[in-house]
């Protein structure tokens, strides 16, 4: 068996296709109409097809159990954009206890957008703030030639 990717029901699809086009800078894949499939590996469905598909069963907005997860290095422009088009955030730019910068916020459809920066690009960050090769390791649990390999990178 082979997982495809996660599908994400959206009440209406081309508004959707916007958003993470437009905004999220995605390109997509596939388009069925319907459904619509974004490389990267993660797929849009129209609620009233969808719905079709399932029965007729109750799909859930805003339940919080769910996210899709994106990674740039550029968070206050990516936060700027979405306060710009009035998104909800979950909150603005913080700091995870393995010091990644991440924004939560809320799309169209009330699914929970996650967008860190690179893993790299925090132990580079952490280089440049002084913290030794060892430190950086602790901290985010990168083996010692991915934090030397991310510093040499984010250098050039």
């Amino acid at each position: 068996m082979k997982f495809i990717c996660p599908l994400v029901v959206v009440e209406d699809v081309q508004k959707a296709r916007f958003f993470y086009e437009q905004i999220l800078g995605q390109t997509v894949k596939m388009d069925f109409g319907e459904n619509i499939t974004f490389h990267g590996d993660f797929a849009i469905h129209q609620k009233n097809h969808f719905k079709t598909l399932i029965n007729n069963s109750p799909i859930s907005i805003k339940s919080n159990n769910f996210e899709l997860y994106f990674e740039d290095d550029d968070l206050e422009t990516i936060v700027n954009r979405l306060k710009d088009n009035d998104f909800e955030f979950l909150h603005e730019i913080i700091e995870q206890p393995w010091k990644q910068k991440v924004v939560r916020f809320y799309d169209y459809d009330k699914n929970i957008i996650e967008i860190g920066e690179r893993i790299e690009h925090v132990a580079y960050r952490l280089s440049k703030q002084n913290y030794s090769i060892g430190e950086i390791c602790k901290i985010t649990y990168l083996p010692e030639d991915v934090v030397q390999k991310s510093i040499e990178q984010y250098s050039k």
